[in-house]
């Protein structure tokens, strides 16, 4: 909920232990005249990694369950998680060919893009979270990317989905498609000063 006394959002970022959900997330703080930042990790280890902050909260997006807390009291989320494929061991470039990839069990992106990221609009939605903004990747509409190969995940059909899941949820939202982290700071701060229009999509 809006700080009182200074009118300052609390956001919430998820995914806040990963390369560009870090950034999101130390961007918030550095400018707390500004916002009420939280973040989300999924392990203590990543919560330790980014400073253990009390204001950073330990969920797994996979269990429904586990998000009330983080959301309760939130103005925005924004949704930072992603299944991350990881490169077979014994690839050689000097050999020609191409890596191979696999996805851990349990992180395969329909359980994170699709499921975990479905939990975190219901429980923003429950919350009474007033706006969502989900950042996917570039592609998304293209069931032929190269991208959904990798490691079998059709990782971009899933991420689609929950694009689509968000936007027929009622919570005012924005989805942004880019493929630069340094872009997204420049998204943040221009949605600071409300200059996107809710309910849209954004492309870079």
């Amino acid at each position: 909920m809006a700080d009182s006394a200074t009118s300052r959002p609390t956001v919430l970022v998820t995914g806040a232990g990963g390369r560009t959900g870090q950034i999101v997330y130390n961007k918030l703080k550095e400018r707390s005249e500004q916002f009420v930042a939280r973040g989300l990790v999924r392990t203590e280890e990543s919560k330790q990694k980014i400073g253990a902050a009390g204001d950073v909260y330990v969920a797994d997006i996979r269990d429904a369950d586990r998000l009330a807390p983080a959301v309760q009291g939130v103005d925005a989320l924004i949704i930072l998680t992603s299944a991350a494929p990881k490169m077979k061991p014994g690839f050689d470039p000097s050999k020609g060919g191409r890596p191979e990839f696999y996805y851990e069990d349990g992180m395969y992106p329909e359980q994170v893009d699709w499921v975990g990221q479905k939990n975190q609009i219901d429980a923003a939605k429950a919350a009474g979270v007033k706006h969502i903004v989900l950042v996917g990747s570039m592609g998304g509409t293209n069931p032929n990317h190269p991208l959904n190969s990798m490691g079998n995940g059709n990782i971009l059909v899933w991420k689609r989905k929950a694009e689509q899941y968000l936007a027929d949820s009622g919570i005012p939202y924005t989805i942004i498609r880019t493929p630069r982290d340094n872009v997204l700071i420049l998204v943040f701060g221009q949605l600071k000063k409300k200059n996107f229009l809710y309910n849209n999509i954004v492309h870079f």
